[in-house]
C-alpha cells in the first residue's frame, strides 16, 4: 500500500475544463507521477462550516455550483462512488484530536472536487468524500485538522485540499483565461513558494499580515485555508515539494504543492 504525500491544488475558474492549458495538462499527469490511492479525501474551499463535517454519502452527485459559464459544463458528471467507511476514519481521527465533528450522509462532490478530480482520475472509480472548511477559524484551526488528519496517508488515502493561492473575483472580471499575469498576484505567489519551502510555518500563519497583496489576494480567505490543511496533514516537520506553477486569467495562481 502506497503513503500519499498530502497535496494542496490551486482548483481554478469553473470553466478551467474547457480551456487546455499547463494547470490541465498538471491534473492529467498526476496518475503517472502518484499513483492510485486507495482513497480520496477533498477539502475544498466550496464546503464551507461552523465545525468540521464530513460526507458518508454513498454515492456523492456532482454539485454545480457556479453561474454564468458555458452550457457543457453543467452536463459534466463525476460518478464515482463515495467513501463512507473513510468518513468514519475522518470522524474518529478528529475526534480524537479534539475536534467536534458532524457526519452528513448525503453531501455531494462541488466543484473544487469534481472538477480537479475529472482530470487527475478521469474513470471516477476511487472511493471519494470530502470534509468541509471552517471560514470563521484561523489557519492554525486548519493546520492542527491536517495534522490529526495525517495518519491516514500511511494507509493509502490521498488528502487533497482544493483552494486557490490567489483568490479575488472582483479584479479581472473581463480577463482572458490566458491574460498577462498581473504583479500583486505574482508578488503573492511568490512570497509563498519562498516561505512555503523552508517551511516557515510562522509567517505562513500570519500571511495577512506578512505577505505582500494578501489582502488584495484574499478579501476573504476560505479559498487560502486548505492549504494549511494539506501543509498540516504533511507532518510536523514536512518536505515541501511545489509540483506545479502557472497563472490563469491573470490573477488565479494554479500552483500546487505536496507535503510529505
Amino acid at each position: 500500500m502506497n503513503s500519499f504525500p498530502s497535496v494542496f491544488i490551486s482548483h481554478g475558474a469553473p470553466d478551467l475544463l474547457l480551456h487546455p492549458s499547463r494547470a490541465t495538462d498538471f491534473f492529467k499527469q498526476f496518475e503517472s507521477k502518484f499513483g492510485r490511492p486507495e482513497a480520496i479525501l477533498v477539502i475544498s474551499a466550496h464546503w464551507l462550516s461552523q465545525r468540521p463535517v464530513v460526507s458518508a454519502a454513498v454515492q456523492p452527485r456532482t454539485i454545480h455550483d457556479f453561474g454564468g459559464f458555458p452550457a457543457e459544463l453543467y452536463e459534466m458528471q463525476y460518478s464515482a462512488p463515495g467513501a463512507p467507511a473513510l468518513a468514519a476514519q475522518v470522524k474518529q481521527q478528529l475526534e480524537k484530536a479534539g475536534f467536534p465533528v458532524e457526519v452528513n450522509p448525503d453531501r455531494g462532490l462541488d466543484h473544487g472536487a469534481w472538477s480537479p478530480l475529472l482530470l487527475m482520475y478521469p474513470e471516477a472509480n476511487i472511493p471519494v468524500t470530502q470534509l468541509s472548511i471552517q471560514p470563521y477559524s484561523d489557519p492554525e484551526h486548519h493546520l492542527k485538522l491536517g495534522r490529526a488528519l495525517a495518519p491516514l496517508r500511511e494507509a493509502g488515502v490521498l488528502i487533497l485540499a482544493s483552494g486557490s493561492i490567489t483568490h479575488n473575483l472582483q479584479s479581472f472580471g473581463g480577463s482572458k483565461f490566458d491574460a498577462e499575469s498581473l504583479e500583486w498576484a505574482v508578488q503573492f505567489d511568490q512570497w509563498l513558494a519562498e516561505t512555503i519551502a523552508q517551511p516557515n510555518i510562522e509567517a505562513l500563519l500570519n500571511y495577512r499580515q506578512q505577505a505582500p497583496y494578501a489582502v488584495q489576494n484574499h478579501p476573504t480567505d476560505e479559498h487560502f485555508l486548505p492549504l494549511f490543511v494539506a501543509l498540516g496533514a504533511g507532518g510536523t516537520t514536512p518536505q515541501v515539494t511545489q509540483l506545479h506553477s502557472s497563472f490563469t486569467y491573470g490573477a488565479i495562481s494554479m500552483a500546487a504543492y505536496a507535503f510529505a
